[in-house]
């Protein structure tokens, strides 16, 4: 069964088209990498999945249900199945860590003081952080633990669906490595079908099942990373074969594929 499926999508912004006929589909239990160059779309088509960019032409359809349309209620109610992950994390300055989580959970409006708070910490040990970082601001918080506190607001609301926006970016190794760590074993608890959006091979073969490639304003090729690499096309040999690439593969069993 799909959990997004995207059809004919187009999208320009203002005189550029970005998207051409994109069609795409997450299937359950997929970690589906998108990847692709700079400026190529991908947080584009990520920020349409969730809906704060509508398509020009297409349709998205999220869980068997039209994204857009039949009332704010229904919008709402659909959207509160999955999470998100922004790429720098995009938590609110003014809130500490306890908020910053709190937030969702808040704009139930159902829950008492009480629920919220022990959510909240149950969330915090989620991304193995201790009670004590709950009274942190962000501007004391390191990246990596900005990245772990995004990751706990993405999860606040129990998703089905994890979006994730370049997880691993501005992390050196050793936190690029234990966050990864932290979002396979998450996965898998949680049972979630997951979207990331990343340029890091390493990320990417250390998390994803499937792979799409987005180039050319188009999907060029969906499949295992094995069988991605062996589509013969200018923009897949550079990413999946130049020196930086067979580095990050090196100890993966991808090392020495050949495009077709």
């Amino acid at each position: 069964m799909n959990i997004v499926a995207i059809h004919d999508l187009s999208t320009r912004l203002g005189d550029v088209w970005v998207h051409r006929d994109v069609n795409l589909e997450i299937m359950r239990g997929d970690v589906l990498a998108l990847v692709g160059g700079s400026g190529s779309g991908k947080t584009a088509l990520l920020h349409q999945m969730i809906g704060l960019l509508a398509p020009d032409q297409g349709e998205i359809r999220v869980f068997g249900e039209p994204l857009y349309g039949g009332g704010r209620a229904r919008e709402v109610a659909l959207r509160r199945r999955f999470g998100v992950l922004f790429q720098h994390g995009a938590l609110f300055s003014a809130f500490n860590v306890f908020d910053n989580i709190a937030f969702p959970l808040r704009e139930l409006r159902v829950l008492d003081a009480g629920l919220i708070h022990d959510l909240v910490m149950l969330k915090l040990a989620m991304v193995e952080l201790l009670p004590r970082h709950a009274r942190l601001m962000p501007a004391e918080l390191s990246g990596g633990m900005i990245k772990r506190v995004a990751l706990a607001r993405a999860l606040a609301l129990e998703p089905e669906l994890l979006l994730l926006d370049e997880p691993t970016a501005g992390l050196d190794p050793d936190r690029s490595d234990s966050f990864v760590q932290l979002i396979r074993a998450l996965r898998e608890e949680l049972d979630l079908t997951v979207l990331l959006v990343s340029h890091d091979l390493d990320t990417v073969a250390a998390l994803a099942t499937r792979v799409a490639v987005l180039a050319e304003q188009r999907i060029l090729a969906v499949g295992s990373m094995a069988e991605v690499m062996r589509v013969d096309h200018p923009f897949i040999r550079n990413f999946f074969f130049s020196e930086r690439a067979r580095r990050a593969l090196e100890h993966t069993d991808l090392a020495d594929p050949a495009p077709a």
